[in-house]
C-alpha cells in the first residue's frame, strides 16, 4: 500500500508546525518541566485551531478528520517539543471511549467541552496492586444499588487524572463470573463525585508536563446513565481503545525520533573537528543516515495502521508492529543524539536529554514493548 499525503494533509502538518514554531518555547518547556506543570494555556491555545481533536466530528466541535491526521499533527508537535508536544496531545486522553462507545448524550455533554478545550479527561485501567498491561483482573468493583452504582477501588499512574475534569474508570460489575474480564463496565466518574480523590504522582524520568496522579474511589455514586457502551463490556471497549491509541503513541514516538534527529544532524554539520564537519566522520554521519532510515520506516508503520483504522479495517497486530518498532526507534535516536552533541546533550537548554527521557515511556505506555511482542506473535500464529 502507498501512503501519499494529501495537499489537505500537508496543510494540516503546516498548520501544526506553524502553531509549535508560535507556542512551544524552550524557556516555557524547561520552566513547566521543572514544576511538573500541565501547559494549560498551551492546551486551551490549540483547542481553539482545532489542533486536540483532529478526528472528533464537527457536530461536537472537533475538525471531522481521520485518525491519520490526528497522527500527523501528534507526529508535529512531539517533533517540535517532546514534553510539550506529549502533553498537549495527550489532554483529551480516554475522550475517544466515549466518541467510540458512548451514548448521543454522553457525546453532547462531554466531548464538546473537550473540543473546546475546556475539559482535559482521563481513562483509568491500571490499579497498583496488579500488572499494568493485565487488566484481564481488576480489583475496582462497581455495586448496583437500585438505579445507581457504587464505585470502590484505587488506580495508580493515571495520566491527567489529577488535572481531569472527569475520568472513564473500568470496574468489575460482575464478580462471579468467568473469567472476571468478561464482567467489566466502564463508567464516566466526574471530578467533583463524592468520594472521588486523587493525589499527584511526581518524579517521572521524562514526560513531566503529563501529569500524573492516583485515583482513590470510595463509596462513588453514579447513575446508570454514565456507563460507557455495553454493560460487562468494559474490557472489549478498553481493548479497542488501546488497539487504536498504539498509533497514537506511536505517532508520538516518530515526532519525538524526528525531532532529536534533526537536532543532532544539524550539530554535526556545522561543528568542525580536525578542520572537517562531524557529519563527515563516518562513526557520526553513518548512524545518523541509517537512523533517518529507520525513523522513516517507522513513519510508514505508524501511517499504515492509521490508515487502516480510517479505512475502518483497524489491524491490532499492525498498531502493535507500529508502537513496538517506532518506540524503539525513538529511545534509540534520542540516545545517540546525546552522543552526537557530547557534553553539550547531557545539559537540558539543547533539549536532546529531554527528548530521551521523554521517548522512554513510549515504550511503556499503552502496553509495553513486551506486550506488543505478545501481540503480533499472536497474530502471526493465526496467519501462518
Amino acid at each position: 500500500m502507498k501512503i501519499e499525503l494529501s495537499e489537505e494533509q500537508l496543510q494540516i502538518k503546516s498548520a501544526a508546525r506553524e502553531f509549535c514554531e508560535k507556542e512551544f518555547k524552550p524557556e516555557i518547556a524547561l520552566e513547566l518541566e521543572r514544576r511538573e506543570e500541565y501547559p494549560l494555556e498551551i492546551y486551551r491555545k490549540a483547542a481553539e485551531l482545532g489542533l486536540t481533536c483532529v478526528s472528533f466530528p464537527r457536530e461536537y466541535g472537533g475538525m471531522g478528520y481521520g485518525f491519520l491526521e490526528t497522527c500527523l499533527v501528534v507526529e508535529e508537535m512531539c517533533k517540535a517539543d517532546s514534553t510539550l508536544g506529549a502533553a498537549i496531545s495527550t489532554g483529551n486522553y480516554g475522550s475517544d471511549l466515549i466518541l467510540m462507545y458512548g451514548t448521543e448524550d454522553q457525546k453532547e455533554r462531554y466531548l464538546k467541552p473537550v473540543c473546546r478545550g475546556d475539559y482535559i479527561s482521563a481513562a483509568a485501567f491500571t490499579e497498583p496492586g496488579l500488572g499494568g498491561s493485565d487488566i484481564t483482573r481488576i480489583e475496582t468493583k462497581a455495586t448496583k444499588q437500585g438505579d445507581e452504582w457504587k464505585l470502590n477501588g484505587a488506580k495508580s499512574f493515571i495520566l491527567n487524572a489529577p488535572i481531569a475534569d472527569f475520568i472513564v474508570v473500568l470496574a468489575q460489575t460482575d464478580p462471579d463470573i468467568t473469567p472476571p474480564y468478561r464482567g467489566e463496565t466502564l463508567f464516566i466518574v466526574d471530578r467533583d463525585a463524592s468520594g472521588l480523590s486523587v493525589i499527584k504522582q511526581t518524579g517521572k524520568m521524562g514526560i513531566r508536563c503529563c501529569i500524573t496522579g492516583e485515583v482513590q474511589l470510595e463509596d462513588v455514586h453514579v447513575p446508570g446513565w454514565n456507563i460507557v457502551g455495553e454493560l460487562n463490556r468494559g474490557f472489549y471497549h478498553a481493548m479497542g481503545f488501546l488497539d487504536k491509541y498504539r498509533a497514537f503513541v506511536a505517532a508520538q514516538a516518530v515526532g519525538m525520533a524526528q525531532g532529536a534527529w534533526e537536532i543532532a544532524f544539524k550539530h554535526a554539520k556545522n561543528m568542525h573537528v580536525n578542520g572537517q564537519p562531524l557529519l563527515q566522520h563516518q562513526a557520526i554521519g553513518c548512524p545518523l543516515a541509517e537512523m533517518a532510515a529507520k525513523i522513516e520506516a517507522a513513519r510508514l508503520l505508524t501511517y499504515r495502521a492509521a490508515w487502516l483504522i480510517d479505512a475502518g479495517k483497524m489491524d491490532p497486530m499492525q498498531t502493535a508492529m507500529a508502537k513496538l518498532y517506532a518506540s524503539r526507534v525513538a529511545v534509540e535516536v534520542t540516545d545517540f543524539a546525546i552522543q552526537v552533541l557530547g557534553a553539550r546533550g547531557y545539559f537540558g537548554q539543547n533539549r536532546v536529554e529531554r527528548y530521551h527521557r521523554d521517548a522512554k515511556v513510549t515504550e511503556i505506555y499503552e502496553g509495553t514493548s513486551e506486550i506488543q511482542r505478545l501481540t503480533v506473535l499472536k497474530y502471526l500464529m493465526k496467519l501462518f
